[in-house]
């Protein structure tokens, strides 16, 4: 039973085992994205997400990229692009980061409570799940926007 006696919904289980993981980045103001799945997270990985995020940066534009604490967010092996900023938020704020909203959506309404056959099946999920959102810039925005991120 789940708080105040209700019973709690069912849900599909399994008990193996395999990870994906879904890089994103997105500007609200342009309501565009980029996004990465990797077998891993780590410096390597962050790595090849920042060479994305710089690639999509509009020419003679410089991005913010707000970012949690995670170790390969900071790590000294880290390659940032010239045009891209990072900030590194407080610990135990994630209702700062625009994208918490975003993996949110994703597992909400893309990602949550399925069984994949296959390691490819799960990739391929997180790449639909990703590209369907990426093609509702109206969908991004509203998720992604924060008016006290605005610059003047």
């Amino acid at each position: 039973m789940g708080a105040q006696g209700h019973p709690r919904p069912r849900a599909v289980r399994d008990t193996r085992y395999e990870w994906a993981y879904l890089f994103g980045a997105v500007c609200p103001e342009r309501a565009a994205g980029v996004g990465l799945v990797m077998p891993y997270a780590n410096t390597e990985a962050m790595n090849k997400h920042l060479e994305e995020i710089s690639k999509a940066v509009s020419p003679g534009a410089h991005a913010v990229l707000i970012h949690d604490g995670a170790g390969w967010h900071g790590s000294s092996d880290l390659v940032m692009p010239a045009n891209i900023t990072p900030i590194t938020l407080p610990p135990y704020s994630p209702e700062l980061n625009p994208v918490e909203n975003i993996w949110e959506y994703l597992r909400k309404n893309k990602l949550a409570n399925r069984i994949y056959e296959t390691y490819e099946d799960i990739v391929e999920a997180c790449c639909e799940a990703w590209n369907a959102l990426m093609a509702t810039p109206e969908c991004i925005a509203s998720i992604a926007y924060r008016g006290w991120a605005k610059v003047s």
